[in-house]
């Protein structure tokens, strides 16, 4: 009965000796190399409409910390223990909308595992093939897809030149970028106009060039653009 009590008290006392500072410090230098080229990685081929250099600034902290605690748990039983029950009050507010954002969360959170447990070399070269297969199927897909969406412009209009010839100047600024659309709604309320277009976009950086021109010429035009996702103000 002693010596099951002095086993299970072994167990939970932290093995220092395999708890090596200068691997934990090479993986963390190898976790912040790969976190960078995940989120140069999302930022590029990533579809989603949301603010991506926002969310792919997460990417280093999430993949970091997820290091930092399986580099510490592992050597432990208790520790271990422990971790499954502060895990169980964490609650997350901000919901994932896009499945991608979560694929690329959970790759985070799986090479954390991985540089965490010192298996560096096998965790490198699976997400290199991993992001290798993800850019050879975005590859595929570029110049082909299409975003068909609602974008909305809200103006108070200045003086009565500028009411006359208002929307001319913003179709015209919106064909220079897209090949079709469609004016689906113009409201006049006093000296306010509300607009409605649906547009055809490649990507996202066709409806920020959109964006961009049509603050050059109405600094103070509102700007709104509906997908069926999300729906980001600007």
């Amino acid at each position: 009965m002693f010596e099951n009590l002095n086993t299970l008290k072994e167990s939970l006392i932290v093995d220092s000796s395999s708890f090596s500072l200068a691997s934990l410090i090479l993986n963390i230098l190898a976790g912040g190399v790969i976190s960078f080229f995940l989120k140069a990685h999302y930022k590029k081929f990533s579809s989603t409409l949301n603010n991506r250099e926002e969310f792919g600034n997460v990417f280093p902290f999430i993949l970091l910390t997820t290091i930092l605690v399986i580099s510490i748990v592992k050597s432990s039983l208790a520790l271990s223990l422990g971790l499954v029950g502060a895990l169980s009050i964490v609650r997350f507010r901000t919901p994932i909308k896009e499945p991608e954002e979560l694929a690329y969360l959970f790759i985070c959170i799986a090479t954390g595992l991985g540089l965490g447990a010192n298996q560096t070399i096998p965790t490198i070269v699976a997400v290199f093939i991993i992001l290798l297969v993800v850019y050879f199927l975005k590859s595929k897909n570029i110049g082909s897809s299409e975003k068909n969406m609602f974008l909305s412009l809200e103006y108070q209009i200045q003086n009565e030149s500028e009411k006359q010839d208002i929307v001319k100047k913003i179709n015209h600024e919106i064909a220079k970028e897209v090949v079709r659309f469609d004016l689906r709604r113009l409201d006049y309320r006093e000296n306010l106009i509300d607009i409605t277009y649906q547009v055809n976009v490649q990507n996202i950086e066709t409806l920020e060039d959109i964006i961009n021109n049509l603050k050059k010429i109405y600094p103070k035009i509102a700007v709104t653009y509906l997908d069926q996702s999300s729906v980001p103000s600007i």
